[in-house]
């Protein structure tokens, strides 16, 4: 059983940057996709980033240019780094990992969550 820990969240002006950090234990996620997803209150879970083996990336239209998914295999890490926040990313965000990135229902393994708001 795969364990996810979020990380890394805060409150921070519009224009400046986070960097989210997911640990994963439990399972060495180097063959897995990993992704990022968020939730604003009141709205649905939605996707934002994704990677897989090789140089695979996929980014939600919202946030493509702005931010980054990487991962560490070495470290069972996979992070996020968010430059030029907008009040529109203000959310929970949580990592999930899935057999292939090809399919959001097959993400699984959501951690705790961590907060992240941005102010204008």
């Amino acid at each position: 059983q795969v364990r996810l820990v979020e990380s890394g969240g805060g409150l921070v002006q519009a224009g400046e940057s986070l960097r989210l950090s997911c640990v994963a234990s439990g399972r060495p996620i180097s063959v897995y996709a990993m992704g990022w997803f968020r939730q604003a209150p009141g709205k649905e879970r939605e996707f934002v980033a994704s990677t897989w083996t090789g140089r695979f990336t996929n980014y939600a239209d919202s946030v493509r240019g702005r931010f980054t998914i990487s991962r560490d295999n070495s470290r069972n890490t996979v992070y996020l780094q968010m430059n030029s926040l907008e009040p529109e990313d203000t959310a929970v965000y949580y990592c999930a990992i899935a057999p292939t990135p090809a399919r959001l229902s097959e993400y699984d393994g959501w951690g705790q969550g961590t907060q992240v708001t941005v102010s204008t």
